[in-house]
């Protein structure tokens, strides 16, 4: 369980009353992210309060009315996703920076310079973010606000989403070590076995992707890999 020093509150008022729980703002993020999470560990107290910081409580009787459950995590659950979270500065900052990351994460994973076809390294895309001056929300999924940091962006960088197909030619030896970490980076969209005993494959990936596709397929086959861009 998350100590109640560093549990946010989450609150939601409903037909005249309030609902408070004490709670680990990480799994707050992570479910205002989307992910399925199980807040049975994740309450510093197992109880629902009217004022959390007084420390007044409500009847089992009363949830049930108002949740239809008396199951603690999944009253909680709805707490989260239908009310507000109070946070620390302190709090905030931590989760804003956590977020800050995810997005700064997403963007160079997807994006490139159109003018190079190159990937923008994450160090150039936070500079830029720093330098628009991006607001993060920290309880806001980062899908979310991808679009709208890039829209600030690209006064300041050439980016945009994109994907590329890239052909990769690899010694027949080097396929087994190789065919995993390509379908796991992105989707393979033709392959062929060539007259000489050698595989040809195009896999379409994340315009940021290509520089992580290069090195890891001269680590595994020690150079032998050929690869092009598929205009």
């Amino acid at each position: 369980m998350v100590k109640v020093d560093d549990a946010v509150i989450a609150r939601w008022e409903t037909q005249g009353s309030r609902f408070e729980v004490l709670v680990d703002p990480e799994a707050v993020q992570e479910l205002k992210d989307g992910k399925t999470v199980d807040l049975a560990d994740k309450l510093a107290l197992d109880q629902v309060f009217k004022d959390a910081k007084k420390g007044d409580k409500i009847s089992e009787e009363h949830l049930e009315k108002t949740f239809h459950t008396r199951n603690l995590a999944e009253i909680a659950r709805q707490i989260v996703l239908k009310g507000e979270v109070q946070v620390t500065t302190e709090q905030r900052h931590r989760l804003q920076e956590t977020k800050r990351r995810q997005i700064v994460a997403t963007i160079a994973r997807n994006a490139m310079n159109p003018q190079t076809g190159a990937p923008h390294p994450p160090a150039r895309i936070e500079a830029a973010m720093t330098e628009a001056k991006v607001h993060i929300d920290p309880f806001r999924p980062v899908d979310a606000q991808v679009q709208e940091v890039l829209a600030k962006l690209r006064p300041l960088i050439p980016i945009r989403f994109d994907v590329v197909k890239v052909q990769v030619r690899l010694p027949a030896q080097q396929y087994p070590r190789v065919i995993g970490e390509l379908k796991g980076l992105g989707r393979l969209v033709e392959e062929t076995w060539l007259a000489n005993g050698s595989w040809s494959g195009i896999v379409e990936i994340p315009a940021g992707v290509q520089t992580e596709l290069y090195e890891k397929l001269s680590a595994r086959t020690k150079g032998t890999a050929e690869t092009a861009l598929v205009k």
